[in-house]
Parts: C-alpha cells; sequence; structure tokens
C-alpha cells in the first residue's frame, strides 16, 4: 500500500561524513528521500551502513555534514539546541532497540516523564501516563519498576513513553531487536496498530525482513547510497 498524503519528512542530499584518524569516512551521501503522512517506511541495511545515525539526524539529535531535512516546512538545520529538543519533544517519538526507562520509577512515571519535562502537572502527566499504559495492555504494571518487567513489556512501556507527547513521527531503531521471536512479534503488531490508530509517520529500522515487508515502503541503506526497494522483494 503507498499512502499519498502531504508529506511529512522530506530528506535532500544528506551526507555524514566522520573524522577516522587522519582521514574523513564518509558514512554516507546524498541521501534523498520522502515520507508521507501516514506512511509506514522500513529502513534495512547492514550493520554499520549508518540506519541509527540517519535515524538521529531525522530527529534532530545529530546533524548532517551536508543536507537538509525538512518537517513539514521547517528546516531542522536552522534549529538552535533548545529549538530542536523542544521540536524532539513536541513532534517526534523514539524508541530504541534498549528501552531506556529509567531502573529508580514507575511504569507509570517512566510514561509521564515527556509530559513533566513539557511542564504539565503531575496530576494531568501521569492521568495521560495512565491512559497510555492501558493502551499498551500494561495498566496492571503501572507501579513496577523497569527492574519488574519482561523484555517485551519493557519495550511496550517505551512506546507509551514515546507516543504520549502525539507526535507527528515514530522513529524506532532496531525495536524489536533484544526481544525473542514471539515477543517481537508481538511488540510489532502493536507498533503497527498504534501506528495506523494515531495516522503516525513511521520510520522503523530493522533487521528482520519479516516486519520490514510488513511496511509500506522499504529504503535499502547500503554502500553510503539509498534506494527504494519493494517490500515483497526482500528475502523470507
Amino acid at each position: 500500500m503507498h499512502l499519498t498524503g502531504e508529506t511529512v519528512l522530506r530528506v535532500e542530499g544528506l551526507k555524514k561524513v566522520f573524522r577516522s584518524g587522519n582521514a574523513d569516512l564518509a558514512l554516507f551521501e546524498n541521501l534523498s528521500f520522502q515520507a508521507n503522512q501516514g506512511e509506514m517506511l522500513g529502513l534495512v541495511g547492514e550493520s554499520g551502513a549508518g540506519k541509527s545515525t540517519l535515524l538521529h539526524i531525522l530527529g534532530a539529535l545529530d546533524r548532517p555534514s551536508a543536507g537538509e531535512v525538512y518537517f513539514a516546512h521547517l528546516r531542522l538545520g536552522s534549529l538552535s539546541p533548545d529549538r530542536a529538543a523542544d521540536f524532539r519533544n513536541r513532534e517526534i517519538g523514539f524508541v530504541w532497540q534498549f528501552h531506556y526507562l529509567l531502573p529508580e520509577f514507575t511504569a507509570l512515571e517512566n510514561v509521564a516523564m515527556p509530559l513533566l519535562l513539557r511542564g504539565n502537572s503531575r496530576q494531568e502527566a501521569e492521568k495521560e501516563a495512565g491512559r497510555w499504559l492501558q493502551e499498551v495492555g500494561l495498566a496492571g504494571r503501572a507501579h513496577h519498576r523497569s527492574g519488574e518487567l519482561s523484555g517485551g513489556e519493557q519495550q511496550r512501556i517505551a512506546l507509551a513513553r514515546a507516543l504520549i507527547t502525539r507526535p507527528k513521527i515514530l522513529l524506532a531503531d532496531e525495536p524489536t531487536g533484544d526481544l525473542d521471536s514471539r515477543t517481537a512479534d508481538a511488540v510489532f503488531a502493536l507498533i503497527s496498530r498504534l501506528h495506523r490508530d494515531y495516522q503516525l509517520t513511521s520510520l522503523i529500522a530493522t533487521h528482520n525482513f519479516a516486519f520490514a515487508r510488513r511496511c509500506d515502503r522499504v529504503l535499502r541503506l547500503q554502500q553510503g547510497q539509498i534506494e527504494e526497494v519493494a517490500p515483497e522483494s526482500l528475502p523470507a
């Protein structure tokens, strides 16, 4: 299914160079693509191809060496560090391979954290966090700390935390990479449902071709270049 909503994210001529000893190493260059509202894009490629770095740039966590990223009409390269942080809090939801839950806080407090950082009252933030815990099927685990939760539960909590701010874009970096196959399938199914229900634009980096095949479009990053491939063409 190829959706044709308005363009939410536009990437033009993106390049990222790292200094390696006395030489410059170009991780990728001249990357250009766009993501439309409501699309789920899979991002595939070998380890070290630059998928995580690309997601960091798209989420205003890192800057490219050249090129531009536009969120609607906003040029991310023009944002000051403070404005970039505000942009991330309001428009982007991040889910990583490792959940990064704060161990000293409960599931409810972890999910509420982005709203508390935004300045919402504790009562308001925790009420919304409770609603999101219900959304990911973990209302009964609200007062458990992360160490008392399974890997799949931790990742579902991380997903609720990513989406509590009602972002327009979800960036997920190997969100099922640390999970067994059955749990991974359940977490990916949850991501897919929330993507649809909240009309997100999602970019999901994954080594799991079965998951990538369930995306609307797939981008392959290899040898510093990006190309679109048909989801059904990926190996089973």
